[in-house]
């Protein structure tokens, strides 16, 4: 146990404030300890999730994207008009249109950091802009109602009637989760790629001089955001059974909150799937709590912007030192 404490500090640390605030919530509301608000929950964080994943392996190379959710807005949009155009397609096909067209705008992310040496973060922000801005003019902002049956039908996983009469259940979006946390931890624990890609993270100068191929990190980094998008976007569309052009503006502050949080590092080099998902369930149950408590939705977004702070100033600091106990510890003959 110690052992695990002293190599995943993130991870115990963020699990033991999960289980402080859950704790505090079951006292404070009456629902938040339910099994329906526990299924909910999943439910709903689903999307953020795999997200969170796809820009982990951004930070991870040391890039960071704050264009992925207004990608993913256009991705469902524009695979919505592709669907309606074959005549329907189905899951697979549906999956193939947006992973391609999430993949093509991550990739074109890569080129103009790449190709013309512009900071990611400048870089994401002009396309931020111009994708929204491309988008709200294109649609002017008209949602899309008229979606496959395939696409607008509840897939249900698993379900459970409650002795109140209410039904708990697990959905598609969590299982298409799933995948993606699975894909993207061995993507980066498990493969050369991985290793290439947190090597190139933590020193570019060292990895070009060691043979890493820079462009291909960037593209590949980039591109599986891109990937990640489209997939969260088709499944979003599933989850609200329509297409709203802005539906996803502004998740990509609670993502990037999330997986900082988590252990990701701004600089690169550092951060892993378990403390991702970590760090997107505690913001998911602190938003959760806020709601059931009554508290204005405003003051989630001042906490958002203290997580961010907070974690930002952490992950600059050496765990010994905010952990001395683990310090003494390990120095222990």
């Amino acid at each position: 146990m110690r052992s695990f404490i002293r190599t995943h500090a993130t991870e115990s640390s963020l699990l033991g404030v999960i289980a402080f605030i859950c704790i505090f919530l079951s006292f404070a509301t009456d629902n938040f300890f339910s099994l329906e608000n526990t299924f909910d929950l999943l439910n709903t964080s689903a999307v953020n999730i795999i997200f969170a994943v796809g820009l982990l392996v951004v930070l991870i190379a040391g890039g960071i994207d704050i264009s992925f959710a207004v990608a993913a807005s256009v991705v469902q949009y524009l695979a919505a008009l592709a669907l309606g155009a074959i005549g329907g397609g189905s899951w697979m096909s549906g999956l193939l249109i947006a992973g391609s067209l999430g993949i093509l705008l991550g990739c074109l992310n890569a080129f103009l950091i790449h190709q013309f040496r512009i900071i990611s973060i400048v870089a994401t922000i002009a396309t931020f802009n111009i994708f929204f801005g491309l988008l709200m003019f294109f649609t002017k902002g008209v949602s899309i109602y008229d979606l496959p049956d395939w696409l607008t039908t509840k897939v249900v996983l698993f379900e459970h009637e409650m002795p109140d009469g209410n039904w708990i259940e697990i959905t598609l979006p969590v299982l298409v989760m799933v995948l993606c946390v699975i894909a993207t931890w061995v993507l980066v624990s498990r493969t050369t790629i991985g290793r290439q890609l947190y090597a190139f993270g933590d020193n570019p100068e060292g990895a070009r001089r060691f043979g890493i191929n820079i462009a291909a990190m960037q593209f590949i980094a980039f591109g599986w955001l891109g990937l990640m998008a489209g997939i969260g976007g088709l499944v979003q569309a599933h989850y609200a059974q329509e297409v709203v052009p802005n539906a996803l503006y502004g998740r990509e502050l609670d993502v990037l909150a999330a997986v900082v949080l988590g252990g990701a590092r701004l600089g690169g080099g550092k951060g892993t799937v378990l403390g991702c998902v970590l760090g997107v369930m505690l913001i998911s149950i602190t938003q959760n709590g806020l709601n059931l408590m009554g508290i204005s939705p405003f003051a989630f977004k001042m906490i958002i912007g203290a997580i961010i702070l907070i974690a930002i100033t952490l992950s600059n600091t050496r765990i010994d030192r905010l952990m001395p106990f683990l310090g003494a510890r390990d120095k222990r003959p």
